[in-house]
């Protein structure tokens, strides 16, 4: 783990406004504010907020704030060291030796590492394998689908060799047993050490043309004294099992994955052999320490630059598919690996564009993927369009048929997403009747309730109601319905804390305690020698008097005043997610400085408050039954009620401008 010193110092050099600036559009929105689109969840209207001096980010839509580190961790899905180490990185600052908190992180961060690099020298076997006579077959299937030497060296194509033991030889000297059972490469079994070791069957049966050597009998040299006998039966004197690896692929070509850093984390394997024994047309790396299927997006690191340039992005199902395209051309391509998006892909996809043309395959299957990646898209407020090809086309066959010519035409020819399962509810449900069209109207609703906007819905509802001949006011009013669920799902967590300016500016103060760094002096107020310390003044005032007792901040005062030395960031103090929203609102309406007149101001506004909500109190016990009676009583509290109301004519309590308890504004 990073030092804490070199963490301050990395913190201090960064400009959270130019990182946060690589991963999302922002716009200068007040003097140190800057607005965008949260990258954490979907919104068209910007509720993401950055702050360039107090250096934090706080979304008011889904309530997520911290520092520069924070974000990059959230937004790389990474630890916080290496987001610390990335943030380093982009300001050119060098990296110290990495130490870890714990032996475990420690362990775990090795074994990533080794991984990585387990792949990458994978990556280089197989290309090397594809270049040899054996590779001859790998070559002219390749051939056949159109890629050229430029493409295959760009995309690190390879072919895995028809054997198990190649790969496992060229990496058993250089990787532990454990890197090489978690690297997702190699399969496992155990056999009998009196029988011939698999790999001299094997090259019995090749006449040794893969220039295999010969495995001696015994424990597979992978193996560890620890491993030795982990699942064995018992043995006698001349029997023995042993623990064999096997390379998971074999004789087929090899297309890597990348994460959107371009580090390989992972292969598919499309096999060339037809027969039985072959296994699946595809084989996937299994998911690993370092690859989750639901979290990469194939070619993400050659596209992200053209997808960023281009404002939209291409979305095909499968690699061979994703090469094609961007062979063609058309770099804003990527791919989701045969599976429906996840919501990761999604949040990972929006740094780069929210406009995307999806171009699945066209059967039942790849319809059925369209709408669920669609249907998550919507909610992600992504700008769809969709493209069909022809019945018994994928984009891959369709440019090598056509041409790539035609296959942009088709591109620019694209529907919009509604329009297509508008199309579909049409296909599927005749709307002659009123049954049909009930059921495409079911059928379509689910999908308009993920559209986050009120006046997109309205809009859709008219342009559905003229598509199926449906009387718009009805299906308005079921558009409504699903309305009117959507918001009541999405009130509980809107409603802020109500403050004061006179709280505003006391918070404000109160914060400013964490802004200061170990031997920074604050300017002094006119000159004078005593240092002015607003954060010390209002906890003065707050601790002394207990002002902030009664008003609707009054836990989130008490959360900055029990902040310890240790939370460093002021956006970290334990409060609840609506407190958070309040405190981000008021440190980021920082418009004037935090002079001792104003605080001084919002002292005497809170004194007011104060003094009459303690003769509210007053008036309510007098009107109580039988106080009346009780004339020493009465007495004691027409005194106090005096007593306060001569203390609020005070001269020192005049009002100044700040707010009041009549006069508050929101959060």
């Amino acid at each position: 783990m990073p030092t804490e010193d070199f963490k301050e110092t990395v913190k201090q050099q960064a400009d959270i406004v130019r990182v946060i600036g690589d991963y999302i559009k922002l716009k200068k929105a007040g003097a140190q504010n800057y607005a965008g689109l949260c990258p954490f969840h979907g919104e068209k209207t910007p509720s993401f907020s950055v702050h360039a001096t107090r250096q934090f980010y706080h979304c008011f839509g889904c309530g997520v704030s911290g520092d520069v580190f924070s974000f990059v961790q959230k937004i790389e899905n990474i630890t916080f060291p290496e987001a610390v180490r990335l943030v380093a990185q982009k300001l050119g600052i060098p990296l110290p030796k990495a130490t870890y908190s714990s032996p475990g992180e420690a362990r775990d961060a090795k074994l990533r590492a080794q991984l990585l690099d387990a792949q990458e020298r994978a990556a280089a076997f197989f290309q090397e394998c594809l270049k040899r006579p054996e590779g001859a077959r790998a070559r002219e299937y390749l051939v056949g689908r159109g890629l050229d030497a430029e493409t295959i060296a760009r995309f690190r194509i390879g072919y895995a060799p028809d054997s198990g033991f190649l790969l496992r030889d060229r990496l058993v000297g250089e990787f532990s047993d454990e890197v090489l059972r978690e690297s997702g490469l190699f399969s496992w079994k155990q056999e009998d050490s009196r029988q011939p070791p698999a790999v001299s069957r094997q090259q019995n049966q090749s006449g040794g043309a893969d220039g295999e050597q010969q495995i001696p009998r015994g424990p597979s040299p992978a193996r560890n004294d620890k491993d030795e006998g982990e699942g064995s039966e018992p043995t006698t004197n001349d029997q023995r099992l042993t623990t064999a690896i096997y390379a998971k692929f074999r004789n087929r070509v090899m297309f890597p994955i990348a994460n959107d850093a371009g580090k390989i984390i992972a292969f598919t394997g499309r096999t060339l052999a037809a027969d039985e024994k072959a296994g699946p047309k595809y084989l996937n790396s299994p998911e690993t320490a370092i690859y989750s299927k639901g979290r990469v997006l194939f070619n993400l690191d050659h596209a992200k630059e053209a997808i960023r340039k281009l404002d939209y992005a291409i979305l095909v199902e499968g690699q061979m598919d994703c090469i094609s395209v961007y062979a063609a051309g058309l770099h804003n391509v990527i791919a989701s690996s045969g599976t429906a998006f996840t919501e990761i892909q999604a949040k990972l996809l929006g740094r780069f564009s929210k406009n995307v043309v999806v171009n699945f395959d066209p059967d039942t299957a790849g319809a059925k993927a369209t709408e669920r990646t669609l249907g998550l898209m919507v909610e992600e407020e992504f700008q769809i369009k969709v493209l069909t090809l022809e019945q018994g086309f994928d984009p891959d066959l369709y440019i090598r048929r056509k041409g790539k010519d035609a296959y942009g035409e088709a591109l620019r020819g694209s529907q919009k997403y509604f329009d297509y399962l508008i199309d579909r509810a049409r296909t599927q449900f005749p709307v002659r009747s009123a049954e049909g069209k009930a059921k495409a109207v079911n059928f379509l609703l689910p999908y308009v309730q993920r559209i986050p906007g009120r006046i997109a819905r309205d809009e859709l509802a008219q342009e559905i109601a003229q598509k199926l001949s449906i009387d718009s006011a009805v299906l308005r009013q079921e558009l409504r319905h699903v309305a009117a669920q959507r918001s009541a799902a999405t009130l509980k967590t809107t409603a802020d804390v109500q403050a004061t300016d006179a709280e505003r500016i006391l918070i404000r103060a109160l914060a400013s305690a964490r802004q200061m760094q170990p031997g920074e002096h604050l300017s002094a107020r006119d000159g004078a020698e005593e240092e002015f310390d607003p954060a010390r003044q209002a906890q003065y005032a707050f601790r002394s008097e207990g002002l902030h007792r009664g008003l609707a901040t009054e836990s989130l005062v008490e959360a900055l005043l029990n902040a310890g030395a240790e939370i460093a960031d002021v956006m970290e103090v334990p409060c609840s997610d609506s407190e958070r929203r309040t405190l981000a609102s008021i440190l980021l309406k920082e418009e004037e400085e935090l002079s001792a007149e104003r605080l001084e101001g919002a002292v005497r506004a809170l004194r007011r408050i104060h003094l009459r909500r303690q003769m509210e109190q007053l008036q309510r016990e007098l009107k109580k039954p039988g106080v009346s009676d009780d004339r020493e009583r009465m007495r004691e509290l027409l005194l106090e009620l005096e007593r306060l109301s001569r203390a609020l004519r005070d001269p020192s309590l005049a009002e100044d401008g700040l707010g009041t308890a009549g006069s508050k504004k929101t959060a």
